[in-house]
């Protein structure tokens, strides 16, 4: 018994540290996520209600809506009759609050979301008692798909994207959508690791506290004190973190810009020594094409002089046969013979 009133302590504890965090957070957010088709919640409130007697009762969450309908959500692992009573309890506190604090009592709405444990053919959502009506607004997170919602949420987280307002609200409830007790607890301590990879700092802080309020039955001592050491990490602490993260960011591109230049330098380097190769090979072709010119030169010329000798001879000839009386006629029957 001291063991169980401790635990609920500490969950107790749990709401009370985070209950700020989310109040100024769930501001926009909705529950269409958990199938259910409600206003958008303007804050979170006051989970205790006081009563009569020494104790008070503690509901899992309560939200003011847009609509200024009130919300009262809790979570069951398990469908009973009787927790309508309790449900009743809940309903009479508040409007008990609101009447001590001489205010008028909005439309109150009995939320309750089960866990992968129930299905939806389980559950009446009326209870009747002649002079009492009560009907309660059901989600069942078995229906979600749970394998596939952490796939976006891991892939989104590791690749640095922002979460939806929708993604958010998946992130902290999914936990409670896995059948077995023993499934919620691993996956609350799966999620609240994959909470501190989350860059932005709102939407950390905002995951991290809804998985410490809305599994604070399921979740275990060293996973809630993790999740609360971190929400309580004061600004200078994240300042630090966010410096640090910066200057790694800078050396990353720092290091992305040399090798770059690096890079860039290399491939001038190539482009020099592929137009000095090119300039070297152009200029031994132009010497072997200069050289071979000129020896067809030299070649040309020396053709040229023998056919100047090769004349030469031949008027000497017809000169002298001429001068020795000779007749052209004559001459040319000589060379026929």
């Amino acid at each position: 018994m001291e063991k169980e009133t401790a635990a609920k302590k500490i969950a107790y504890q749990n709401k009370d540290i985070t209950s700020k965090v989310l109040a100024e957070r769930f501001q926009g957010k909705t529950f269409c996520v958990y199938g259910l088709d409600l206003p958008v919640i303007i804050q979170a409130g006051p989970t205790n209600i006081p009563v009569v007697t020494a104790r008070e009762l503690r509901l899992d969450n309560l939200f003011e809506l847009a609509d200024q309908s009130v919300a009262i959500v809790d979570y069951e692992s398990s469908y009973k009759k009787e927790d309508k009573l309790k449900y009743l309890n809940y309903l009479t506190g508040i409007a008990n609050r609101y009447r001590n604090e001489k205010k008028e009592c909005p439309v109150l709405r009995m939320i309750v979301i089960y866990t992968g444990d129930v299905k939806r053919s389980q559950v009446s959502a009326e209870y009747h008692i002649g002079a009492l009506n009560m009907y309660i607004e059901a989600a069942f997170l078995s229906e979600l798909n749970a394998d596939q919602i952490l796939g976006i949420l891991e892939e989104k987280v590791r690749t640095g994207q922002l979460l939806t307002d929708e993604e958010l609200m998946q992130f902290m409830i999914l936990p409670l959508s896995y059948r077995t007790k023993e499934e919620k607890a691993q996956k609350a301590a799966e999620m609240a690791e994959l909470a501190e990879q989350i860059q932005e700092r709102e939407q950390q802080l905002f995951v991290m506290a809804g998985l410490l309020v809305f599994a604070d039955k399921i979740i275990d001592m060293a996973t809630a004190n993790k999740i609360r050491e971190k929400i309580s990490m004061n600004k200078v602490e994240w300042l630090i973190r966010q410096d640090e993260r910066r200057e790694c960011e800078e050396e990353k591109q720092q290091a992305i810009a040399r090798l770059l230049e690096e890079q860039k330098q290399a491939l001038e380097k190539a482009e020099q020594d592929y137009q000095k190769e090119k300039h070297r090979e152009l200029k031994q072709a132009a010497k072997r094409y200069e050289k071979e010119r000129q020896e067809y030169e030299a070649k040309q010329q020396e053709y040229e002089a023998r056919q100047q000798e090769y004349e030469a001879k031949i008027q000497y000839m017809m000169k002298w046969m001429a001068d020795k009386g000779y007749a052209a006629d004559d001459i040319l029957s000589e060379f026929i013979k």
